[in-house]
């Protein structure tokens, strides 16, 4: 299922594969011991400079919640979700962490918010070959308020390092331009385990991956006192 959905099959099957696989979703990832939405929310904690309970956040190809879940075990409770799959969206209702879900494909469509709406935006597990274009990374500014958050992460198996490298120079160029500033780039060694001897790190058995916070410009400056 995995390999599936990470394959060349085209857009709308992939959106089936996901439907067919939202049922069974958190039971396979936690067989892979996928570690994203634990590391990405920690590290979007981490770098949030406010309590974070008020703060707006959107959680873009939300699946079935799992960045979610974490994200509330640290205090933020006004979550937004969008994602591609009809049935990742009915999952992800259930759980009752989110106040507000859309349908949207990003890299099809403009994400369904106003620009400059959320103080942090999330894309955990969904930026790689055959998923979302790392050309979309621009449309997670819009949406981000001046000053506020993105966290990102990426994959860095075999099958994905041509993908990573077209997201990298999109990441780069955009701070080349002012746009943002990086707050970090974590490489992860035990990321999840590998589904086949040839993804696997070393000999590892498993991937790795790498988490990027990065803070729109232009970032207010700090309170005196």
């Amino acid at each position: 299922r995995v390999a599936a959905v990470h394959g060349g099959a085209a857009l709308p099957e992939r959106l089936r594969l996901y439907d067919g696989w939202a049922a069974r979703y958190e039971q396979d990832v936690a067989a892979l011991e996928y570690r994203a939405p634990h590391l990405a929310a920690a590290s979007l904690a981490f770098a949030f400079p406010a309590p974070p309970a008020g703060a707006r956040l959107l959680d873009v190809a939300c699946g079935t919640g799992l960045v979610a879940r974490e994200l509330r075990r640290r205090g933020f409770h006004c979550l937004h979700g969008v994602d591609g799959s009809a049935g990742m969206l009915e999952r992800a209702r259930s759980t009752g962490l989110y106040r507000q879900l859309r349908w949207c494909v990003l890299g099809r469509e403009p994400l369904p918010a106003p620009a400059e709406h959320y103080d942090a935006v999330t894309v955990v597990g969904a930026l790689g070959e055959g998923q979302v274009p790392s050309a979309a990374v621009p449309e997670l500014l819009r949406v981000t308020k001046p000053g506020g958050f993105l966290c990102l992460t990426t994959r860095s198996n075999p099958s994905n390092l041509q993908y990573k490298a077209e997201l990298e120079a999109v990441l780069e160029r955009l701070e080349r331009q002012g746009a943002w500033q990086k707050v970090l780039a974590q490489e992860v060694e035990r990321w999840e385990r590998a589904t086949s001897e040839e993804e696997s790190t070393q000999g590892t058995g498993y991937i790795s991956g790498v988490v990027y916070v990065y803070r729109k410009c232009p970032v207010p400056p700090l309170e005196e006192g």
